[in-house]
């Protein structure tokens, strides 16, 4: 995910912090300082509140982290691939490979909201005993407050629409039942659409009624919108990739550039001709050196193109998507870097063959619904 640092590893497995984790913290630390804990054990000094709430508010990043640890080891168990956990400020991501079976997907799906209701469970447990025992009011109120927290969590997470676990749990039902993994997939992207909009409405409403805390109902909507939809056209687009290799996918001759250029001689010579968005860079022996997007060429100041070399304004190769010609494109974009995407560089050894654009995959795409409506 964009704007996540890498903060060590858990279990093995890469963790990532977004940056609207510490925003999150001090959201929740807050709340809970501010309004939770005077109201639920009063007269307390501010000192106690504030620290109180701050240790509330990391129990439960730990908490995410352990719903999302869940999922990894469930996966690794199930010999699935786990590139990384990124935690951020609607929860957290388990990125992966995809599940070759609808017993792998129900199993890494339904691990996380178990472990955040049985953390819930522990923690209110743990926060009853604890004021029984000892009397000390504030930190059991902490535990209780996160035990709830990790309930509603777990429960929310099992509602049936991806990219919720509980979508997860639908996809694997119907694959189980039709074994049409695209049509699993596509059922539960759908109810992720829907719920988001439930929820984009009733934040609203919310906030019209003057309960400002809606507009996070409404956050997590718009987040359930969008995914749920590229998961749906990716479910659409499954069948029409399916088995096409890159060879048969690229537009190939590719437009290039030397590297070397200056702006101003690249838009002279190159970028006003070409027929893509983006134009391969190649080096002085003409091998492929980076990606040069043409609205990024578009924004530099004319006074700067004239001693400006497009390489120092382009895509290294390093963070490009490059594939051989015999590769699947799906297994390509399934296999895309967070931060990646297209055009994807088809080479063969260190010589450029093709590029793979989104025009090329929507010509894919409507050739196969042009022979799906002749064979029907």
């Amino acid at each position: 995910m964009n704007g996540s640092v890498r903060m060590g590893r858990v279990l093995g497995v890469p963790l990532r912090i977004h940056w609207t984790v510490p925003l999150l913290v001090m959201l929740f630390g807050y709340s809970l300082g501010s309004g939770t804990l005077p109201a639920t054990v009063p007269e307390q000094s501010n000192a106690a509140y504030t620290v109180a709430g701050l240790a509330g508010a990391l129990l439960f990043l730990a908490s995410l982290l352990a719903h999302e640890a869940a999922h990894a080891i469930t996966a690794r168990r199930k010999g699935i691939e786990v590139q990384s956990i990124t935690l951020w400020a609607l929860g957290g991501m388990t990125e992966m490979g995809r599940p070759g079976t609808a017993r792998a997907v129900f199993l890494v799906a339904v691990s996380g909201p178990l472990t955040s209701l049985v953390v819930g469970a522990a923690a209110i447990g743990a926060g009853i005993g604890l004021d029984a025992a000892s009397g000390w009011a504030v930190p059991a109120a902490v535990l209780i407050w996160l035990g709830w927290v990790n309930g509603v969590l777990g429960v929310f997470n099992l509602l049936p629409a991806a990219p919720l676990d509980g979508g997860r749990l639908v996809q694997a039902l119907v694959w189980w039942r039709t074994g049409d993994r695209d049509r699993a997939e596509g059922a539960a992207a759908r109810g992720g659409q829907v719920l988001g909009i439930l929820l984009i409405a009733l934040g609203w409403i919310s906030v019209l009624r003057g309960v400002f805390g809606g507009l996070w109902l409404a956050v997590i909507g718009f987040f359930l919108v969008i995914v749920a939809g590229a998961e749906r056209q990716h479910a659409r687009l499954a069948p029409a990739l399916r088995g096409v290799k890159a060879a048969d996918a690229m537009s190939a001759p590719v437009e290039s550039c030397p590297d070397w250029f200056t702006v101003e001689r690249c838009v002279e010579d190159q970028a006003v001709r070409t027929h893509h968005s983006a134009l391969v860079l190649t080096d002085f022996e003409g091998h492929p050196s980076g990606l040069l997007q043409l609205p990024r060429l578009a924004r530099i100041p004319p006074e700067q193109r004239q001693t400006l070399r497009v390489r120092d304004v382009a895509i290294p190769l390093s963070r490009c998507t490059t594939c051989a010609p015999d590769d699947l494109v799906q297994d390509v974009l399934e296999r895309l870097r967070p931060g990646s995407g297209l055009p994807i560089l088809v080479t063969d050894g260190r010589q450029m063959v093709g590029i793979i654009t989104v025009r090329d995959i929507s010509r894919i795409a409507q050739r196969h619904a042009l022979r799906r409506r002749e064979s029907g």
